[in-house]
């Protein structure tokens, strides 16, 4: 998602710029696929057996993909006709001259321009936020821990989304890096006080299904994997590319408010319908 934000540089025109910006957390980067393709394989996958499993949780996720780049279209054409008013451009491809490459700037403009820069931002923001969760995890109150009072103080609002309080609070909590919202869900799921990792996508689900998880949770947790606020990293890049928090603070806001709604007609219609 952060090299999808640098990228748009090459478009010229400043207002398609901004479009393809803030629309780009509507297309899940690889920090969102590892948790949509276990949730998909634990929930979706377990309606089929051998192939047929494999098969029903690939297009459970491509159609999540779709989703989302409809989504992208649908913002992007709201966006042209609201705020970012304009004329379209022309985009026209020009191929540079082709020169030998050099191995050792190539290297070093990596290691310092791109890698260095990032993990920077990256430890800037996770460092504080990792101290954070432990003390949520760790400090009680009555033996209760504050990561437990935010948890239930959301939970009436996560229901609204047919999830959570615990979950809503890890896609809150994992603003990070989209990596750790699963552990953090284990975690508090397990009481652990620390991040949990599991490898086995038995254990994981066994877990999910004893706190509660449906197939309806499921549905609603890939939705908001795909439709929720990009990592902070993202976030630093789009103020940086773009030189104004606003349009940081709506690359935020768009797609939270997409997966929020979506979610709430989700778990709406099943109600109905089921």
């Amino acid at each position: 998602m952060l090299h999808g934000v640098v990228g748009c540089r090459i478009i010229d025109s400043p207002r398609e710029r901004l479009i393809a910006i803030i629309t780009n957390a509507f297309v899940p980067c690889n920090g969102r696929f590892p948790f949509l393709i276990t949730v998909a394989s634990i929930f979706i996958g377990s309606i089929s057996a051998g192939f047929g499993a494999s098969l029903i949780s690939t297009l459970v996720v491509l159609l999540v993909i779709l989703l989302g780049i409809y989504l992208t279209l649908v913002i992007s054409k709201i966006l042209s006709k609201t705020i970012l008013k304009g004329f379209p451009s022309s985009f026209i491809l020009e191929l540079p001259p082709y020169r030998k490459p050099q191995i050792g700037k190539v290297i070093v403009r990596s290691l310092l321009d791109r890698t260095l820069y990032v993990l920077g931002r990256a430890i800037a923001v996770a460092a504080p936020i990792g101290i954070v969760i432990w003390l949520f995890a760790n400090i009680s109150f009555g033996g209760i821990s504050v990561l437990t009072y935010i948890a239930n103080f959301l939970d009436p609002f996560a229901k609204l989304m047919g999830l959570d309080g615990y979950i809503l609070t890890a896609f809150i909590l994992g603003i990070p890096a989209n990596e750790i919202v699963l552990p953090i869900i284990l975690m508090s799921y397990m009481a652990s006080g620390s991040l949990v990792d599991l490898d086995d996508t038995y254990a994981i689900g066994n877990i999910l299904v004893q706190n509660g998880w449906s197939l309806l949770t499921a549905i609603n947790v890939m939705i908001f994997t795909l439709l929720h606020f990009p990592c902070s990293t993202t976030l630093l890049t789009i103020k940086k590319e773009t030189g104004s928090w606003k349009w940081a603070v709506l690359s935020f806001i768009l797609p939270t408010v997409c997966g929020i709604v979506i979610c709430m007609c989700t778990t709406f219609l099943w109600n109905v319908l089921v």
